[in-house]
């Protein structure tokens, strides 16, 4: 056999092999924007660029989408030597970044694959030493690259029509399948048992640089406010810890108990100023719903008390009914729980059921009907429906870019 057909051949398995880790690690984020925004959002505080925080969640999205569009390139094969230096280049770039990431070693996930696998620091630059040398082999020199069938161009299309529809679908709900802590299955852990002790921390910023301070050990004041968080010091560890949800009343007590006992819903508020007049009506009748029902209406808002009561957008009556089921937690906790500004998450004893998107938060009659089906059989029915139809987007997509 011809040794430049044997060398062909290699390089475009190198490029294959690529473009099938850019097309996953691409999908991947795409399927929960809202988490590619916040893995940008620790990059940001890694590199001390705190200013651009707001641009976070666009950044993730767009990062996510060029992966994507490289991989289904290098998979179908289509403008080769474009696709090969662009490639190369980001691999360099994500090479020089997790490089930085294994030396300094800061607490925080690579976010390469999403929620869906996680990677230690040391690792997430060594898959990238991988893709580097996969690269060198498969592209340099850049020339010679071949060229491919036109049907490629084709298949090339599509695929990236279909990534662009199934971006949009992500970023108006909530992911398929959920690979957070709180997915639904998953059995929370209640702060008011003998064996879990939790803390209230400050997290400040300095140089770009986060430390989390207790109450009685805060900063001087060249550090910035950040945020507030509530951590598990104690308490029985096992694998693929249990999601903890914490939140305490307007005085300060902790009432988690309330989402572990019957039938709760926990609605979410992560950014209360990004809420306007008709979210906060929408929000107001799910309660209200709930309520009649017999579920335990939970607002848990982050901010405080008189932020909450001073947002123009609140009408008395409105402000008036939600004001009994109002809790207060921290920002990282609600969107690990519901992706959604406003969003809810149903929980039966504890058990996580079923999340709601914003904008399609259950009827007074829909939770009539959800107190007399069997939650078990509809956390099943739903979690299984999502994950049916992300797998078949992912097999989709690879048919089209091989088949084709």
């Amino acid at each position: 056999m011809n040794s430049n057909f044997i060398h062909y051949r290699l390089r475009r398995l190198c490029a294959f092999i690529i473009g099938l880790v850019f097309l996953l690690a691409g999908i991947f984020k795409l399927l929960d924007p809202v988490g590619a925004g916040l893995v940008v959002e620790e990059y940001y505080r890694f590199l001390g660029l705190t200013f651009m925080l707001p641009t976070a969640k666009a950044v993730g999205v767009l990062l996510a989408l060029l992966e994507a569009f490289l991989g289904t390139a290098m998979i179908s094969g289509v403008w080769r030597e474009f696709v090969a230096v662009a490639t190369s280049a980001l691999i360099v770039f994500f090479t020089i970044i997790t490089l930085c990431l294994a030396i300094f070693n800061p607490s925080m996930d690579c976010g390469c694959f999403g929620e869906v696998i996680h990677l230690t620091n040391m690792q997430t630059f060594l898959k990238n030493v991988v893709l580097l040398v996969l690269a060198i082999i498969a592209f340099v020199p850049f020339k010679d690259l071949g060229e491919p069938k036109k049907r490629k161009y084709v298949a090339f299309f599509i695929a990236a029509a279909s990534i662009a529809g199934f971006t949009i679908y992500s970023l108006n709900s909530l992911p398929l399948v959920d690979y957070t802590s709180f997915r639904p299955g998953s059995e929370l852990v209640s702060s008011s048992g003998e064996d879990n002790d939790f803390v209230s921390t400050f997290i400040y910023e300095k140089n770009g640089q986060e430390g989390a301070f207790t109450l009685d050990h805060l900063p001087d004041s060249t550090w910035t406010f950040v945020r507030t968080e509530t951590i598990r010091m104690n308490g029985p560890k096992t694998g693929g810890e249990p999601p903890v949800l914490t939140f305490t009343d307007s005085t300060g007590t902790y009432r988690d108990e309330l989402a572990a006992t019957g039938n709760a819903l926990a609605i979410s508020v992560h950014n209360p100023s990004k809420m306007k007049g008709d979210d906060w009506t929408r929000v107001a009748n799910a309660v209200n719903g709930a309520s009649k029902a017999g579920f335990t209406p939970l607002l848990l808002v982050a901010g405080t008390k008189a932020k909450f009561e001073n947002l123009d957008v609140l009408v008395p009556e409105v402000r008036a009914s939600l004001l009994p089921c109002l809790y207060f937690t921290d920002r990282k906790t609600l969107l690990a729980m519901n992706r959604s500004n406003g969003g809810g998450t149903w929980f039966n004893d504890g058990e996580l059921i079923r999340k709601y998107h914003s904008g399609s938060l259950p009827t007074e009659e829909e939770f009539l009907e959800m107190t007399g089906d069997d939650p078990t059989e509809i956390m099943l029915h739903t979690s299984t429906k999502g994950r049916l139809r992300f797998q078949g987007f992912l097999l989709y997509t690879l048919a089209l870019l091989l088949l084709i």
